[in-house]
């Protein structure tokens, strides 16, 4: 190179280094760059998806960005989930998880494709559920221990139906059969309708679900609600007494709805997504859709809570996939 170059490329230098701080100045920041997918992963309509739905159009309107719901359905939520964990941790992938995805299925499945706790960020602990056990009322049984002893009694009743292997529907039915010591059969479906029509129609014995999902045919008579799975009684139904009620000591379960980011997405975005959402379930309008039609206990937990929960429910459940010989591969 002559010294003439030499001097040339010296001297363009600056203006080079300057351009290219002025195109890096004018990146957008997080969330301005491009819209944000929020991962459902299960069908349109269920408790995850209306959570989704509700959250996407709140933080839409907070981040003034939009914000899209992609259901991938299927295997429990892995699905969904195992595309979420590969996701750019960039902020502009959200994942709609629950009890079934990071908790359930960490045991549930052998060949698991996502790992809960390494592959996600915790966001915030949207809400908590009760599941509800039911019947058909042309079985004849008025009360849990009526069931029992049904189930005690004839062998050809020993069956409870789910909306999918791995759900918490599945493990509440395995639950159920390990606490009463009577050996169950599973009877997996893909989604909650068709095991609820199956249930009413007397093809199987009973199956726990969530009280939303069970509402229209308990209103026309064609389930009979028994009892529900959590603590305390819920206000959707006050006069339905807990499972601990109904004889069956030490069942209580409660589904639960939550929100992550794949692991390393920046703790400034997690932290600005968690404050957004607690902001959302404090709205009226959030409170009367999720709350008051649903019957959810609308949370707002913290990332160090929803992390503690995990904490909690993996090995609790794991205990008891492990004790029921209960699968899903």
């Amino acid at each position: 190179m002559n010294r003439r170059a030499l001097v040339s490329l010296f001297l363009s230098l600056p203006l080079s280094l300057a351009l290219a701080g002025g195109a890096a100045a004018q990146a957008p920041e997080w969330p301005q760059a491009r819209p944000i997918t929020y991962i459902v992963p299960f069908t349109a309509g269920g408790s995850t998806d209306v959570v989704g739905r509700v959250l996407a159009e709140k933080l839409q309107l907070a981040l003034k960005q939009t914000v899209v719901v992609d259901n991938k359905p299927g295997q429990g939520g892995g699905i969904g989930a195992s595309f979420a964990a590969k996701a750019a941790p960039d902020g502009y992938t959200l994942f709609g998880g629950t009890i079934s995805t990071h908790a359930i299925n960490a045991s549930l499945y052998k060949n698991l494709a996502y790992d809960p706790v390494k592959d996600f960020e915790p966001v915030a602990l949207v809400a908590t559920l009760p599941n509800v056990l039911l019947v058909d009322p042309a079985l004849g049984v008025n009360s849990v221990a009526e069931l029992i002893a049904l189930l005690k009694k004839d062998e050809k009743r020993r069956t409870f139906a789910s909306s999918g292997a791995g759900t918490s529907t599945h493990l509440a039915g395995e639950l159920f059969a390990d606490l009463i010591g009577v050996p169950l059969t599973h009877v997996p479906y893909k989604g909650t309708p068709p095991a609820m029509v199956d249930v009413s129609a007397g093809q199987v014995t009973f199956m726990f679900d969530q009280m939303t999902a069970a509402l229209p045919l308990l209103q026309s008579g064609k389930l009979k609600l028994l009892a529900v799975t959590t603590g305390k009684r819920i206000a959707l139904s006050p006069g339905t007494p807990t499972m601990i009620e109904s004889g069956v000591p030490g069942f209580e379960m409660s589904s639960w709805q939550a929100v992550y980011a794949p692991k390393g997405t920046p703790k400034a975005v997690v932290h600005r997504l968690h404050a957004e959402i607690a902001r959302a379930l404090k709205m009226p309008d959030v409170q009367a859709k999720l709350g008051g039609q649903l019957g959810m206990e609308l949370v707002g937990g913290t990332p160090e809570e929803l992390s503690a929960l995990m904490a909690r429910e993996i090995p609790r459940w794991g205990a008891l996939v492990k004790k029921s010989g209960a699968t899903a591969n």
